[in-house]
């Protein structure tokens, strides 16, 4: 009686509801042990799994882990770095809710593969794009289109960052993500595909989050990070051909 009570306040049965938690543990391993991740590895998976559940929750935990590293890293941030960019955020994001309400099931999962594929090119190759006020503004939008579709905004913003030191691709981006987050929130609120259940959910998966990351910081530095990351893109890679096919 217990479950079913549980099973009907979440609207998802307790077998998916553990699936997704261990999706997004997954995540948050990888995102805390290798930099990225949570989104990456989430989005195809909860997909498959519960498609409800992206991109809501995915950006109120990218939200929520960027937030912290913006506390760690804003020594490092810039705002007049990525300024244009945010510019460029806005008319992507009204692309990318477009997309959600006016696109087929089909069509968001070839368009989110891809997504996540370009995602996993950009972390294999280090392409060398210049860096001025139009591929700011270009990344921008990419960033809006895939962050409000997929909650994966960072691949086109990295992409111009790869010259970056570490601290400060990390700082710029945290800060970058907490104020797209809260556009992508506002966006899909206006929209009618923010509401109550995504915060309730979120919060039942909350403690997943925080045990991937603490496991991460438990391990992370007796594991290779390389490897680690590798069959993390694997890992996507085969989710996102499994939306493919």
């Amino acid at each position: 009686m217990v479950l079913e009570g549980l099973e009907l306040s979440l609207g998802l049965s307790l077998d998916r509801w553990l699936a997704c938690a261990g999706v997004l543990l997954l995540g948050a391993f990888v995102q805390r042990a290798t930099g990225f991740g949570l989104a990456v590895v989430g989005a195809p998976l909860l997909l498959m799994l519960e498609p409800r559940l992206v991109p809501v929750v995915l950006v109120l935990f990218g939200f929520t882990v960027s937030l912290m590293m913006v506390r760690r890293y804003w020594h490092e941030v810039h705002l007049s770095e990525i300024g244009v960019a945010l510019v460029g955020r806005l008319p992507g994001n009204g692309l990318g809710i477009w997309l959600l309400l006016a696109a087929p099931m089909a069509v968001l999962e070839t368009l989110i593969a891809a997504i996540v594929l370009f995602a996993v090119g950009v972390t294999l190759c280090r392409f060398h794009v210049p860096v001025n006020r139009v591929t700011l503004f270009v990344a921008g939008v990419l960033s809006g289109i895939f962050g409000t579709v997929a909650a994966i905004g960072g691949p086109p913003i990295v992409l111009l960052m790869h010259g970056f030191s570490p601290d400060r691709m990390r700082g710029n981006l945290a800060a970058f993500f907490v104020i797209t987050s809260l556009l992508t929130l506002a966006t899909l609120a206006l929209a009618g595909q923010l509401s109550a259940w995504h915060f309730k959910l979120a919060l039942t998966f909350l403690p997943a989050v925080l045990v991937g990351n603490a496991l991460a910081d438990a391990v992370a530095h007796r594991l290779d990070k390389v490897l680690l990351q590798r069959c993390s893109l694997a890992l996507c890679t085969l989710a996102a051909l499994g939306l493919l096919l």
